[in-house]
């Protein structure tokens, strides 16, 4: 019998060996040999190809050769685009997006993605909304047909209204219980108090409860224009192909708007202030600071990358101990300081959040506003100081280039087809790889300096916090910290 089972678990890697295309292996085989560097591998990455109806809407493909391609539409519209009244419109129209069109009903929406094999999806964030398809390559066609469908004839029924409203309160219950993001979403209230960025993507309850369907419709009319679109695809794609879907199905979409009320972002003022939640019957605090970053096209983000890399993060969960690549993670472990840390820099098209968020139980929070190791003042807000006084060589700042370098984060079609998304809207067009991997290279110790010295010396923080946070030290010893260490 057991030889039996040996012999199936045989005839099955041999099928799947047999699966396997060649080439990987060869490479595999051959890895302690010579072969492409990464710097020739980014050359020879291929191209992202873009088109300009005329409309104004922009076509942007990058053909990989996969037998799957994700396609999506992103579009300039968030939560930053929505005033006091109605945010949160962005949102429950994602909810509304998939609950049928006026050529397919829900049923029938939901049968002929089923039928396709594919995964339709959509988020949106506070300047940027995607609605998205991963499918097999041959399918694009109908996938260009059902997200045209979807973005430009939602039914938007009465009926399932109501039905989705109950949906996004429970939602907005849920986020509730997820402190990280309460946390965050404090943050960018107290650093933009007054101002459209300060708003939470999802909205609070009350408007929820009365948008109506004629808000809902005001919105699509005010933001879904085609020069604010980008029909985005990546994987097995051809981009003639695409430009002819697009032509096809998009060519109606308006460029125009009533009355010329072109939406203009007004300008969202940083505030340095403060904002807890004190509730000592939870377990751990959750603190968030943070100081006005750069914005998503300045020279600066670069810098403040590796920045970020060389700060890292921290959970309890993580192994290594004394090995860990953050310095401040050691310290972390050896301090028992936090439960989890990490740096975060949040970019937006004209202003960005620079910080660092953290866990710890109530009894440590002064120790790890105020931790001091080797000599160096600590944590006080200038969490970014204390970390970056470690950058007296090369190494520090060359291996966190390396993590920056490394495009983890663009495996698979439906993250590429985001960040070609998200570029052309950011920038105007795709920034290479190896123009990425230069700017990067460019980066010196002296650099990262200067620049976290730009952004950090003496400016007002942004603090939130929730949970136990009596600790926390009053909001004048935070800023006056800010004034205590130069580089």
């Amino acid at each position: 019998q057991n030889a039996c089972y040996v012999n199936r678990i045989f005839k099955l890697l041999v099928c799947l060996l047999v699966s396997l295309p060649l080439q990987p292996i060869l490479l595999s085989l051959r890895r302690g040999q010579a072969s492409v560097s990464y710097a020739q591998s980014l050359v020879g990455a291929p191209e992202t190809r873009l088109t300009t109806l005329d409309n104004g809407l922009k076509v942007a493909s990058e053909e990989t050769g996969h037998a799957t391609c994700t396609v999506g539409l992103w579009i300039s519209a968030g939560s930053r685009y929505e005033s006091e009244k109605n945010n949160g419109t962005g949102f429950f129209l994602e909810h509304m997006a998939f609950k049928g069109t006026k050529k397919y009903p829900q049923t029938a929406l939901e049968q002929q993605v089923e039928s396709m094999g594919a995964h339709l999806s959509a988020y949106t964030s506070r300047e940027h909304t995607a609605y998205y398809m991963k499918t097999l390559a041959k399918d694009l066609p109908k996938a260009v047909e059902l997200l045209s469908e979807v973005v430009q004839s939602c039914s938007l029924n009465e009926a399932e209204i109501e039905q989705q409203r109950g949906v996004v309160l429970r939602e907005l219950e849920e986020v509730e219980g997820n402190l990280q993001e309460v946390c965050l979403d404090l943050l960018h209230a107290t650093a933009f108090q007054g101002t459209a960025l300060g708003q939470s993507v999802l909205g609070p309850s009350r408007n929820a409860r009365t948008l109506t369907r004629q808000d809902l419709v005001d919105y699509i009319n005010s933001h879904y224009k085609a020069p604010r679109m980008v029909l985005s695809a990546a994987g097995g794609v051809n981009h003639e192909e695409l430009v002819g879907l697009a032509k096809s199905h998009f060519s109606g979409v308006s460029f125009e708007y009533e009355g010329d009320a072109v939406p203009v972002l007004s300008p969202c003022r940083f505030t340095g202030s403060e904002i807890r939640m004190r509730d000592d019957a939870l377990p751990l605090a959750h603190i968030a600071v943070a100081v006005e970053g750069a914005s998503a096209a300045s020279p600066d983000i670069v810098p403040l990358m590796v920045a970020n890399s060389i700060i890292g993060s921290y959970d309890l969960t993580y192994g290594g101990g004394k090995h860990l690549s953050s310095r401040l993670a050691r310290l972390a472990v050896e301090e028992n300081l936090c439960h989890s840390f990490q740096a975060f820099h949040s970019s937006y098209s004209d202003t960005g959040l620079l910080g660092i968020y953290f866990v710890c139980d109530k009894h440590q929070i002064e120790d790890m506003m105020q931790e001091r190791s080797e000599g160096q003042p600590g944590w006080t807000a200038q969490w970014y100081v204390s970390c970056l006084s470690c950058i007296y060589t090369n190494a520090h700042t060359n291996s966190s280039e390396s993590q920056v370098n490394t495009p983890v984060c663009l495996l698979g079609t439906t993250p590429l087809c985001d960040d070609i998304g998200r570029h052309i809207l950011n920038y105007g067009r795709r920034i290479p790889l190896a123009e990425w991997d230069a700017r990067i290279d460019a980066v010196t110790p002296r650099m990262v300096r200067d620049i976290c010295s730009k952004y950090i010396y003496d400016k007002c923080p942004a603090v939130a916090a929730v949970g136990p946070c009596e600790q926390l030290p009053d909001y004048n010893r935070m800023r006056s910290a800010m004034y205590w260490l130069r580089f």
